[in-house]
């Protein structure tokens, strides 16, 4: 992940722009998809902004795309083993996923890392594709001249694997990604 926040400007292209994020994509080095870098401006502290983030309790209230989460193994703190689901998209042309991750947590910088890896790990439920994330992740870190706002900048690549037309999974990445500041936003003034 560190390497993906050192890739130059120049060879990323904009995928979508709103008002609370931009989401920028280049080819992916894991897979045949898209590696996505979003990146806005929060207006709250790290450690507030990556606890809603990280597995945990605040996720599930405000992500409308999570519609489950369990935690199956903890290793300390900040380092578990995650399954989740999320709700179809699209129309549902986009069915709805599962995703077994390893997450961990870390200081970075003057910052925070919340990053992650799918598994292959436990059976498959019925109903669900089994989704993989490549290596992802979001760094969290304080703005110096406006030290109550942080810059969240994000980096997946999601394998949604199954029978899917490559435009809509670039699509709903694109949305998603920028859906994902805005919603954050939101649960942040609650």
């Amino acid at each position: 992940l560190v390497r993906y926040h050192g890739i130059a400007d120049g060879e990323w292209r904009v995928a979508k722009k709103t008002k609370d994020a931009t989401v920028w994509r280049k080819p992916s080095e894991e897979f045949s998809g898209y590696l996505y870098k979003a990146q806005g401006v929060v207006e709250d502290g790290i450690n507030r902004i990556v606890d809603h983030i990280r597995p945990g309790p605040y996720r599930l209230d405000w992500d409308s795309l999570m519609t489950s989460m369990d935690i199956m193994e903890t290793f300390e703190e900040n380092c578990c083993v995650m399954r989740y689901t999320t709700a179809g998209q699209l129309w549902n042309i986009i069915a709805p996923r599962e995703f077994v991750d390893f997450s961990y947590t870390t200081g970075y910088e003057d910052g925070l890392l919340t990053c992650g890896i799918s598994l292959d790990y436990g059976e498959v439920r019925p109903n669900f594709v089994r989704g993989f994330n490549h290596p992802c992740g979001w760094f969290c870190v304080p703005l110096k001249d406006c030290p109550n706002h942080s810059l969240l900048t994000g980096y997946i690549q999601t394998e949604l694997r199954g029978m899917l037309p490559q435009s809509a999974v670039d699509t709903a990445m694109s949305s998603t990604l920028a859906n994902f500041y805005s919603d954050l936003k939101k649960a942040l003034k609650t």
